[in-house]
Order: structure tokens, then C-alpha cells, then sequence
């Protein structure tokens, strides 16, 4: 496909190359549509519940396309997870259309539309924000366009035509629209041309789109590693010096965004450009803070390996097809901020357990301050953090007590993560992948063996209970 797509500008002249940073130049062209034999696109590539959506909205009069990232990924030959749907229909119609259908949101007013598990979302096309107020097909008037302080956008419900909205979208692979009236692809912005290219380009102004909402800032640094596109230079300039925009943004945003970048089987990448990119230090601050510790170079650096593999472990088992879990790699990402907390509750006389739980709640109440981990996911983080010391002891009744727990293997991956190039921990966790490996008579061998070298408690005598005399 994206030799097609080369051959369909090869004979495009240099002079329109000026033209594509100017997006009043890019609105002035007629969009490039590309016919059913020109590209890939197949309704045996889209969810059949996204069909129905499309087909019921045309039937009812309105114009509607698929957009976005289900375009982008089937001209790319990816299979999308999400099919989204843009349409001229304001939500309050497309209520009225659909039994199965809920309005949500006040940032941008959105339809979804509900088939057991699977979720459609339709947006109604969107005009400029610097548009104050346009009329809707009834004559009244929509919603202001809201900013906030720090000029990110806090409501845009401005509507307009499709041409509007593409130029509305954020990147111009993301402006591409598939219709299933004539099987046409539509292309306002020169998205075809950065497929072909494997390039990810704001549309518009970069520095004024940021603004407008810096988690285009973590988009574009996720689409470009998912996507294995470069970042062109316009979009990529303004991006050190935004990422305090970050700040800005709600916890819960930030959640979101994380689990999309981490989990989509490109973590070790996407990690490796936000460190280049300076925006880690706004996601993961203690992370940043203890690598960048200049006192303790050594421990940085085995810490930094740490994290790389377990980025690149939780790829192979996305890729694998293997369960993950977002807790795990944030115990990960804070391990060492806690543990440098803990040793400095422990230095002020605090007993171990209790400073290793203090600075385990600390450490996750700072890190909820940038990025809102839900407790339910906090809650299994600490859990492996506090299950590491019992790794340590293998006693029969704790060692069967521990493999009983429904957080052993992801405290003995993260054991095994830990182990690295140190001898003792990396003993520990061979003892504990023997065992699991081994029948019962084995089992029993390792305990004994494991009792031998482990030194025993004393034992004291019960007291003898002294006897009393009774009143005569």
C-alpha cells in the first residue's frame, strides 16, 4: 500500500512541498480522494458493528465516515483495535438514532455507541475553536469554544463541516476518512503523503496545537513508535521545551495515556523517546530524580537496566500474547525511589517493615500526583514490593504460604528482574524456579536443603507456671 500511495505523488511538483506547513494553503486545495481500487481499505478489515453504525447514520440522511486511527491501520496493513466514526449528526441526533447509544463528556461532546463489550464512537464534525460560535442545523447556537489559563482547550464543541474537522484532528495521518457510500478514501491534509513518507505531522501550527492540549505531546511520541514513523522536525522542535505543559493535565489523562504507550508492545521504544525527548521527568519525576542521582552512578545505571528489561520483557509478552499488567511495570518504574526512602526511614530508627510500608504509600502518593494510578492497581504494586522480602525466607509453611498467593509470580518475575548481575539474588531466584519446576520429593529436597543453610531459631522453653497458693 504505501507504494501506492508513493506512485500516486511521484508526479506532484516540489512547489506544493512549500505548502505544507500553511494550513490556510492546505484548505484552499481540494482533498485527494483515493477510489475503491486505489487503496486497501476493506469492510472485511472494520468491525461489523462500526458498519452498522455508518450504514444506519447514512440511511438516515447525514453524511458519515470511518477516521482515524482504523483508516491509518489498515493502509498500514495493521488489524485497529478502535473503530471511530465522524459524522455531520450532532450528538443529540444521533441519540435519537440509536437505543444503544450514550452521550458523554464536556471537553468534547461524544457519542458512544454500545454492542456488549465494544464501544463505536461518533463525533460530530468540529469547526476551529477561534470560531466563537456557529449556528447547528436547527438555527441555535453551539457551545463557545473554552481555553484555560494555560490556553489548553476545555471545550470544543464548535461544529462544522468535514473539511473543518479534518483540520481540527491532530496529526494528518489521523485526518484520513473512509466512506462505505462509494468505498472512497478522503484526504484533506497530505496524510497519504506522510504514510508513504513514514511521517507523523502536527497539523497546523505545532507550539499553538501543544498548547491547545500538551497530550498530543505523549500521542506523537506514541504513534511514531507504534507506527515506526519519524517525527518530523516542525513537530518534534517544540516538544522539549511544552512537556511542562504536562503538568497541566489531570492525573487521570496522564493514567490513560501511560497505559497506552506501555502496553501496546512498544514500551522499551516509547521509553527510550521520552527520555530523549525530556518528557519523561513529567510522567515519572522519582523515576527520573534516582537516575539521574549523581551520587550513586553504579546503582543508576543497574537500575536504568532494570527498567529496560523489564520494558522489553512486557513487549515479547504482548507480543506473545501473554497478560499484563500496568501495576508490574509501575513497581518497576518507583522500586528505587522507595528503597532509597525506606533506607532513610530505617536510618532515622524506624523498624524495616514498617519504614518499607511507609515509603511504599509515600512514594505512590507522590507518583499519583503526575500520573493517577487507581488503587486497584497501586494496591498489587505495593504488594510485590512488600512480597520480596518473603521471597527471602524458605521455610516450608512460608514458601507454601507464598506460592498460594495470587501476587507470587509477578513477585518472583520481579525477583528475577531484580537478580540482574547480583549473585545472591540471582541464587534466590533459581531456588524458586527449581522448585516450581520440580515434583513433590523435590520439592521437599530444596526445602531441606534450603533449612540446612539457613540458620535456625532459637527455641526457648515454656515457663513453668508457678504454682498458687490457696487461701485456707
Amino acid at each position: 500500500m504505501t507504494g501506492l500511495i508513493k506512485s500516486l505523488f511521484s508526479k506532484k511538483s516540489k512547489d506544493k512541498e512549500s505548502k505544507r506547513n500553511s494550513t490556510k494553503a492546505l484548505q484552499a486545495d481540494a482533498p485527494i480522494i483515493l477510489k475503491r481500487d486505489a487503496h486497501n481499505v476493506s469492510r472485511k478489515s472494520i468491525s461489523k458493528n462500526a458498519l452498522k453504525v455508518l450504514y444506519r447514520l447514512n440511511d438516515a440522511g447525514y453524511h458519515a465516515y470511518l477516521v482515524g486511527g482504523g483508516v491509518r491501520d489498515i493502509l498500514l496493513g495493521l488489524q485497529p483495535k478502535d473503530f471511530d466514526v465522524a459524522t455531520d449528526a450532532t450528538p443529540e441526533e444521533i441519540y435519537k438514532l440509536f437505543r444503544n447509544c450514550r452521550l458523554i463528556g464536556r471537553r468534547f461532546r461524544l457519542a458512544h455507541i454500545l454492542f456488549g463489550r465494544e464501544v463505536i464512537e461518533v463525533a460530530t464534525f468540529r469547526a476551529g475553536h477561534e470560531t466563537s460560535v456557529l449556528p447547528n442545523k436547527k438555527g441555535n447556537k453551539n457551545d463557545h469554544a473554552r481555553t484555560s489559563d494555560h490556553g489548553m482547550l476545555v471545550r470544543d464543541n464548535v461544529y462544522g463541516s468535514m473539511c473543518d474537522d479534518a483540520f481540527r484532528r491532530d496529526f494528518t495521518v489521523n485526518a484520513l476518512y473512509y466512506t462505505v457510500k462509494d468505498f472512497s478514501v478522503v484526504d484533506y491534509t497530505q496524510g497519504l503523503r506522510d504514510l508513504a513518507e513514514r511521517k507523523l505531522r502536527l497539523i497546523g501550527d505545532p507550539e499553538a496545537r501543544y498548547t491547545e492540549d500538551p497530550v498530543r505531546i505523549l500521542r506523537a511520541i506514541r504513534l511514531s513508535c507504534k507506527l515506526n514513523l519519524d517525527i518530523e522536525s516542525k513537530t518534534s522542535a517544540p516538544i522539549k521545551s511544552l512537556a511542562p505543559l504536562l503538568e497541566h493535565v489531570s492525573p487521570a489523562r496522564l493514567w490513560d495515556e501511560s497505559n497506552k504507550m506501555l502496553l501496546a508492545g512498544h514500551a522499551e521504544s516509547t521509553w527510550n523517546s521520552l527520555c530523549e525527548h525530556q518528557v519523561a521527568q513529567f510522567l515519572f519525576p522519582q523515576t527520573i530524580s534516582s537516575l539521574n542521582n549523581s551520587n550513586e552512578p553504579i546503582i543508576a545505571q543497574d537500575f536504568l537496566s532494570f527498567i529496560t528489561t523489564a520494558l522489553k520483557n512486557t513487549d515479547k509478552r504482548i507480543a506473545n500474547q501473554q497478560p499484563v499488567t500496568p501495576a508490574f511495570l509501575f513497581a518497576v518504574f518507583l522500586w528505587l525511589p522507595q528503597q532509597q526512602l525506606a533506607a532513610k526511614l530505617k536510618a532515622k530508627g524506624i523498624p524495616p517493615y514498617e519504614a518499607n510500608q511507609k515509603a511504599a504509600s509515600k512514594v505512590m502518593t507522590i507518583q499519583c500526583q503526575s500520573v493517577g494510578i487507581p488503587k486497584r492497581f497501586s494496591m498489587i504494586a505495593k504488594e510485590i514490593w512488600a512480597l520480596q522480602h518473603r521471597l527471602s525466607n524458605l521455610r516450608k509453611k512460608s514458601v507454601e504460604s507464598l506460592i498460594a498467593n495470587q501476587r507470587f509470580r509477578a513477585a518472583y518475575d520481579f525477583l528475577c528482574l531484580r537478580a540482574g548481575n547480583d549473585e545472591s539474588l540471582s541464587k534466590l531466584a533459581n531456588w524458586w524456579t527449581e522448585y516450581q519446576e520440580v515434583d513433590t520429593q523435590g520439592k521437599l529436597k530444596l526445602l531441606k536443603e534450603a533449612q540446612g543453610n539457613t540458620p535456625q531459631k532459637r527455641t526457648r522453653k515454656p515457663r513453668k507456671k508457678k504454682a498458687v497458693k490457696r487461701a485456707k
